[in-house]
């Protein structure tokens, strides 16, 4: 790898999140019990997961001339994420609405804001912070036109490219052609797949990340909840990584959590599934506290967990 730092280019939101008994029913109105405002955006999340475990972290994004702005700036940056890649784009910044119940379980609605003016003159505007990293990650909440190019970039310069494939859409084979690994959790698969919902088993799993691996995906880890990960590898391992038993109390930056601490042990130079193991620690912990950024662990916390365990 060519450098020990990781890149994430993808989103900056402000979370506002509403608890709820349920998640409500289209045209039904619920009471609330809480709200509260958090940092997020799946790119910012992933980020600060990194940052928290002790990583060199480098974002490239845009937050908004609004107020949320220099709060999301300084929320990373809280984090040890350094932010001289992020800039400013006119207007608002992005914000998630989020409802949660009484289960952890969530939905979200994401308005892009200053995400979706991520271009590709941002990429050329700190194409050597790209081409020096050791990995990269992004997401789904840019413009797909600028994952694309950041595909071709990290293929072209041989770093390795992390994509979380959300929110779920149908993507090219061109795109997955460059892509070193794919994180999809079971929704997303099908979406890629063009398949309508699965029963997730043994059978189904070992399906699933075969047809992604034929469309040219490296390596492919789905995530698959509380139950775990399957990762299928270009080197033949097949191996699935039981998740820790906790008790969620708001997972919505589990898969951020994940991401960003798998993209840690990889960099530190561990194995593809003792990294897996690792980043499941991780993220059982985020799920058990509240909000998006503030649910990630420090490196001392996970140990301690593993220690438990």
């Amino acid at each position: 790898m060519a450098g020990k730092y990781i890149v994430i280019v993808g989103s900056i939101n402000l979370d506002l999140v509403a608890s709820t008994p349920r998640i409500p029913a289209p045209g039904e109105t619920l009471s609330g019990t809480d709200f509260q405002t958090f940092f997020g955006g799946k790119g910012a999340n992933q980020a600060v997961a990194a940052g928290r475990l002790g990583s060199e972290v480098h974002m490239l994004g845009k937050v908004g001339t609004d107020s949320f702005g220099p709060q999301l700036r300084t929320g990373l940056e809280s984090a040890g994420v350094k932010t001289a890649a992020v800039g400013k784009a006119d207007g608002p910044s992005g914000v998630a609405l989020i409802a949660t119940d009484a289960e952890g379980q969530n939905s979200i609605i994401v308005v892009p804001g200053a995400n979706g003016q991520v271009l590709s003159a941002d990429l050329d505007a700190h194409l050597d912070l790209i081409r020096n990293a050791a990995i990269v990650l992004t997401q789904l909440e840019i413009p797909l036109a600028t994952v694309e190019l950041l595909a071709s970039i990290t293929k072209r310069e041989s770093v390795p490219l992390m994509l979380d494939p959300a929110p779920a859409r149908a993507l090219p084979d061109s795109l997955l052609k460059q892509v070193e690994w794919i994180t999809p959790n079971e929704s997303e698969t099908c979406t890629l797949l063009g398949t309508g919902a699965v029963k997730w088993n043994d059978s189904t799993m070992r399906d699933a990340a075969s047809k992604l691996l034929q469309r040219g995906v490296r390596n492919v880890i789905l995530k698959l909840g509380d139950r775990g990960s399957y990762l299928a590898l270009a080197d033949g391992t097949r191996e699935f990584v039981s998740a820790y038993k906790v008790r969620a109390v708001d997972t919505t930056a589990a898969g951020d959590a994940f991401n960003g601490a798998f993209a840690t042990a990889l960099v530190r130079g561990k194995d593809p599934v003792s990294a897996a193991k690792w980043a499941s620690a991780v993220a059982a912990i985020s799920v058990t506290r509240a909000g998006a950024q503030p649910s990630m662990p420090s490196e001392p916390e996970v140990e301690e967990f593993l220690k438990k365990i």
